[in-house]
């Protein structure tokens, strides 16, 4: 398990290689991601961290919000994230501690896990790919409507999963294995190759690669 640094997807550009290759990378910043809590397995179970990252004005908290930021004896944050880590790796963090985007490397493998855009009520062709039916032979109302969904006498009901009009986006996506091409420590950028969820200044999360092709 690794740790799960917050970043703010600021948009897509190109960076040129070496070889003079065009590679098509999102930038993120990565500032200010704070320790403001550790988790140890004698006393919660389990070993994480609590990270916090963002700015926000201080009217905007309740007491006990503010209380627990001065115990990490650092500014209150917009958002607060628990990554799970090894136990052995608790001692390689303390609270107030920041964590900057040093902690990857260019050529690593990493996953990315953010809310893609909520595109709402959608209908089978936009959701799913469906086919327009022609607008000829007799065709009626039906144009962008999905086929039968039964199936016959047995089983007697809708199978599960049919793909059908519903809720398109605004969901949890994790994409895994992508390349950083470049990481700017003084700035704090990552320069991750490819597209990732989410719209501009939207936070994601990037952890080094679970499952590394």
């Amino acid at each position: 398990m690794a740790i799960e640094l917050m970043c703010r997807k600021i948009g897509m550009t190109q960076v040129f290689d070496e070889s003079g290759a065009c590679i098509p990378v999102t930038v993120l910043a990565a500032s200010a991601n704070v320790v403001v809590q550790k988790k140890t397995p004698e006393k919660d179970g389990y070993a994480a961290v609590q990270l916090g990252y963002g700015d926000r004005r201080q009217g905007l908290f309740n007491k006990a919000e503010l209380g627990h930021f001065a115990k990490a004896n650092t500014a209150p944050r917009r958002y607060l994230k628990e990554s799970r880590i090894d136990s052995g790796d608790l001692e390689n963090y303390e609270v107030g501690q920041e964590v900057g985007c040093d902690i990857f490397e260019a050529g690593q493998k990493v996953d990315v896990i953010g809310q893609t855009k909520g595109r709402g009520f959608a209908g089978v062709v936009k959701r799913h790919g469906f086919a327009i039916k022609k607008r000829t032979h007799g065709t009626h109302e039906a144009f962008r409507h999905g086929g039968s969904i039964g199936a016959g006498a047995y089983p007697g009901h809708v199978i599960k999963g049919m793909k059908m009009p519903g809720q398109l986006g605004n969901s949890r996506v994790t994409v895994r294995n992508l390349d950083i091409v470049k990481v700017d420590a003084d700035q704090n950028l990552l320069f991750v190759r490819g597209g990732i969820p989410g719209h501009k200044d939207g936070v994601v999360k990037v952890r080094s690669a679970v499952a590394a092709e």
